[in-house]
C-alpha cells in the first residue's frame, strides 16, 4: 500500500524527482496514526533516502525539511552522499537560481518552523557558507531579519553593493546589535576601572569581590560533618579602591581585512565604551594598506562601522608605524595590534617597529581576536616572531582587553 506522496510547502524541491512508489512493505496494513518523533528527527538529518525506514514526513516535518533543503540542498557534498535531495543527479541550481523560492519566503517560514538559536544558525550558514547576499542587500528581507552579529557583518562586507535605501534598511541592523555589545560591555568596563581590591571589607555584594578566605572562616560554626559542607550565613566581599591615575595611552590598531570583520566591530565597540575614561586616551586606527586615524568618530561607533571599508590588501608594518608616532611616553602607552598576522607588507620592519617599542617600555599586545569567541586563527609563523621580541599574542574578549587596561593604569597610579 503506497504512501501518499507529502505536500511540499516549497516549490524548490518540485524539479528534483521524486522517488518511485516502494513495494509492498511487509510492516502491519494500518500504520500509527500519529508520526514517531524520533524517526521523524532521523528523517530531517539523513535526508530523503532514509523514508524507506522512517516513513516520509508531514506537515510541519515536511516544512521543516523543505526549508532545510532550500538551503543545504546548495551543499554539493551533501548532494554527492544523497543526504539532501534523495542523491539525484541532477544538477542542482541554488542561490537566486530558478526556484520560485526567495530568501524573504525562507526567512519568514524559518522563523515560524524552528527555535531562535536554530534560525540564527541557518542565517549564518546562508551568509556565510553559502553567500547569499540578498539577505543583507534586499529591504524587503532586511525589514524581517533578525539583528545579530552574523548579519552585520554581512552588512559591512556588502555595504559598497547596497543603494541608499538598503542602506537605510542595513543601518537599522548596525544601531541594534551596536547597542546590544554596548550595553553588555559598558558594564564591565566599568567595574575594571573602579580600582583594585583592599583588603577592607565591602557590604556591596558583588561576586568578583567575593572574599573566599573571610567567608570560609566566619561561617565555620555552621560546618555540617554529616554533609561535609559549610553553610554560608554571611557572605564576604573585598571593597575596591579608587586610584590617582595618571595619563595612559591605550592605542588600537585594527585589520580591517574582511577576516577581521568581528574583530572590527568590538573593536569600534570596545572604544566607546572606554573612551572618556579618566586617566585614558584612547585611540583607534584601522588599517589595510592604507591607514585611517578613527579616533575622531569613536563617540558614534555606527558612523564609525557604516564608514569602514572591509578587504584588501594588509599592510601591518605600516600600520605600526603609525601607532608609534602616536606614543607620547612610552611606559604609559598601551598598543594593541589586532589583525591575522598574514603580512603583505615587509615583516621585517613589522617586526623591527614592534621591537624598538618594546625596547622603549610601551606594551605591545598581538590580538589574533578581538570578540566574545575570542577563537582565533592567524599566521603562527609571523606571531611567533614578534611574540619573540617581547609582545605576547593571544586572543581577547573586549571585558579581558578592558580589564589589562584597567590593571595597567592602576599599577602606573601607584608607581609600581
Amino acid at each position: 500500500m503506497n504512501s501518499p506522496t507529502p505536500e511540499r510547502p516549497f516549490t524548490s524541491r518540485d524539479s528534483a524527482p521524486q522517488h518511485p512508489p516502494a513495494s509492498p512493505d511487509p510492516t502491519p496494513e494500518h500504520p500509527p496514526a500519529s508520526p514517531d518523533p524520533a524517526l521523524e528527527r532521523w528523517r530531517l538529518i539523513l535526508g530523503s533516502p532514509a523514508e524507506r525506514c522512517t516513513g516520509p514526513l508531514h506537515g510541519a516535518a515536511a516544512a521543516r525539511d523543505a526549508a532545510l533543503d532550500w538551503l543545504y540542498g546548495r551543499d554539493e557534498d551533501l548532494r554527492r552522499r544523497g543526504v539532501r535531495r534523495g542523491g539525484s543527479a541532477e544538477p542542482r541550481e541554488g542561490g537566486t537560481g530558478p526556484s520560485r523560492l526567495t530568501a524573504v519566503d525562507w526567512l519568514d517560514d524559518i522563523h515560524r518552523l524552528f527555535p531562535k538559536e536554530t534560525v540564527e544558525r541557518l542565517e549564518r550558514d546562508a551568509v556565510e557558507r553559502y553567500g547569499i547576499d540578498e539577505i543583507v542587500t534586499d529591504p524587503d528581507v532586511l525589514a524581517r531579519v533578525e539583528p545579530s552579529q552574523t548579519l552585520l557583518r554581512a552588512v559591512l562586507r556588502t555595504k559598497h553593493l547596497m543603494n541608499p535605501q538598503v542602506l537605510a534598511a542595513a543601518r537599522r541592523i548596525v544601531e541594534t546589535v551596536v547597542r546590544q555589545l554596548t550595553e553588555r560591555l559598558r558594564p564591565e568596563v566599568r567595574r575594571a576601572f573602579t580600582g583594585s581590591r583592599s583588603r577592607r571589607p565591602s557590604r556591596l555584594p558583588l561576586a568578583r569581590n567575593f572574599d573566599f578566605r573571610t567567608t570560609v572562616r566566619a561561617n565555620l560554626a555552621h560546618y555540617q560533618p554529616e554533609e561535609r559542607r559549610v553553610l554560608i550565613q554571611r557572605p564576604h566581599f573585598h571593597s575596591r579602591i579608587r586610584r590617582h591615575l595618571e595619563q595612559w595611552q591605550l592605542v588600537l590598531l585594527v585589520d580591517q581585512s574582511g577576516s577581521m570583520a568581528g574583530s572590527v566591530i568590538h573593536s569600534a565597540v570596545t572604544a566607546a565604551c572606554l573612551w572618556g575614561l579618566p586617566g585614558l586616551k584612547t585611540h583607534l586606527v584601522a588599517f589595510d594598506t592604507e591607514v585611517v586615524d578613527l579616533t575622531g568618530e569613536v563617540t558614534d561607533p555606527v558612523e564609525l562601522l557604516m564608514g569602514v571599508q572591509l578587504g584588501g590588501g594588509t599592510d601591518i608594518a605600516r600600520a605600526v608605524d603609525y601607532g608609534a608616532s602616536l606614543v607620547e611616553n612610552p611606559r604609559r602607552t598601551i598598543v594593541a595590534l589586532i589583525s591575522d598576522f598574514y603580512e603583505g607588507g615587509d615583516p621585517y620592519r613589522l617586526v623591527r617597529t614592534v621591537r624598538a617599542l618594546v625596547e622603549q617600555g610601551t606594551t605591545v599586545l598581538c590580538l589574533a581576536a578581538l570578540d566574545e569567541a575570542a577563537d582565533p586563527v592567524y599566521d603562527r609563523g609571523l606571531a611567533g616572531r614578534l611574540a619573540a621580541v617581547g609582545a605576547p599574542v593571544g586572543a581577547m574578549t573586549p571585558g579581558a582587553l578592558a580589564e589589562f587596561v584597567a590593571e595597567k593604569v592602576g599599577r602606573g597610579g601607584q608607581g609600581q
